[in-house]
C-alpha cells in the first residue's frame, strides 16, 4: 500500500493510496470510522464522481472509494482473450482484494453504472464478503441487452459502438476525446450545473489517455460477451443480502423499465425507489441520495 497525492480540494479528509489487488494496481481513496464501505464509479467517471457524498458518509463510515482497473489512475492492462481481463468477475475480484488490504473483509458496498455491475457480480462471487450492495442508476446487464429495443439503443448507443472491434471506437474518440466525453455526460446528466469544473477537468485529464480509452471499450466488449456468459451460468443463482436499487426518476433506466421487479429476478430482499435526477444521483441529487443510503446501510 503506497500513499500517493489526490485531490484533498475536492476530498477534503481523504487519503489516498495505490494498492496491489492481484497483481493490478488500484487507486483508493479513504477516509472516516466506522462500519466500511465501498464506492466504485461508473463510466466515464472515477472515484471522485462521490465527491458531494462520500464526505458527510465518512463521518458514519469508513468509506473507500477505488477506481475500477482500466478507469481514474488504477492499472490499465491489455484486455486478454474474450476480454476476461475486463469481465466484472477480474473487477470485483481486485476491489475484494482492495478491501482485504485495508482490514475490511466484510463490507457494504455502493456501486454507481459499472460499478454497479460489478457490484452485482461481487455479490454473487464473494457473498461471504458483501453485507449488503446499493446500485445506482441501473437494471442487471443480462437483462437489459435481453430487452434492447430501438428506444434504448438510441438512448444508450455506446453499448453497442464501444463493443465494435478495435481499433475502431478507441480511433473515432482519439479524434476529439473531450467532446465526446462532454457529449456522453450532456446527454445523461438532467440537472443544471450538477458537474463541478474540477471533477470534469479530471475526467477528461484521464479520458485523454489513449489506454484509459481502449481499457473502457475493453470493459464494455466484456459485458457484451464474457459478462453474459458468466450471468448465464449463475441464471439460477440469488442475492440474499440485502439489496437497494436507486435510479434516476428523469433518466433511461427508469424510464424503460420497471428497475425493482428486474432486480427482483436477482435478490431476495430488494428494495428502492426513484431520485429526482438524471443518471448521476451522486453528482445531481446528492442530498437525495445520502438520505436514502444512510437509511439503508444503517
Amino acid at each position: 500500500m503506497t500513499p500517493v497525492i489526490g485531490h484533498p480540494d475536492i476530498l477534503p479528509g481523504f487519503t489516498w493510496y495505490d494498492i496491489n489487488a492481484n497483481g493490478i494496481r488500484i487507486r483508493v481513496a479513504t477516509a472516516g470510522e466506522g462500519p466500511p464501505l465501498l464506492m466504485l464509479h461508473g463510466h466515464p467517471q472515477n472515484h471522485l464522481t462521490w465527491h458531494k457524498v462520500a464526505p458527510k458518509l465518512a463521518q458514519h463510515f469508513t468509506v473507500v472509494l477505488a477506481d475500477l482497473r482500466g478507469y481514474g489512475d488504477s492499472d490499465k492492462p491489455e484486455g486478454g482473450a474474450d476480454h476476461v481481463v475486463y469481465s466484472k468477475r477480474a473487477m470485483a475480484a481486485d476491489q475484494v482484494a482492495v478491501m482485504k488490504a485495508l482490514g475490511h473483509n466484510r463490507f457494504r458496498v455502493v456501486g454507481h453504472d459499472r460499478g454497479g455491475r460489478v457490484a452485482h457480480r461481487m455479490a454473487l462471487d464473494h457473498s461471504d464478503a458483501v453485507d449488503r450492495i446499493a446500485v445506482l442508476d441501473i437494471a442487471p446487464t443480462a437483462t437489459m441487452y435481453a430487452r434492447t429495443d430501438m428506444e434504448f439503443a438510441r438512448r444508450y448507443f455506446w453499448w453497442f459502438f464501444l463493443i465494435q472491434p478495435y481499433p475502431l471506437p478507441e480511433h473515432l474518440i482519439a479524434a476529439d476525446p473531450d467532446f465526446f466525453l462532454d457529449r456522453h455526460l450532456a446527454g445523461q446528466l438532467k440537472i443544471a450545473g450538477a458537474s463541478d469544473p474540477r471533477v470534469l477537468a479530471e475526467y477528461r485529464r484521464c479520458y485523454r489517455d489513449p489506454a484509459t480509452r481502449h481499457a473502457i471499450c475493453e470493459d464494455y466488449r466484456a459485458a457484451a460477451g464474457i459478462d453474459l456468459r458468466h450471468d448465464a451460468a449463475d441464471a439460477e443463482a440469488r442475492i440474499h443480502v440485502p439489496l437497494l436499487a436507486l435510479w434516476g426518476g428523469l433518466g433511461t433506466v427508469g424510464a424503460l423499465y420497471d428497475v425493482l421487479e428486474t432486480w427482483r429476478e436477482k435478490g431476495s430482499d430488494v428494495s428502492g425507489h426513484a431520485i429526482e435526477c438524471g443518471h448521476s444521483p451522486q453528482e445531481e441529487a446528492p442530498d437525495a441520495l445520502i438520505a436514502a443510503l444512510m437509511q439503508f446501510l444503517n
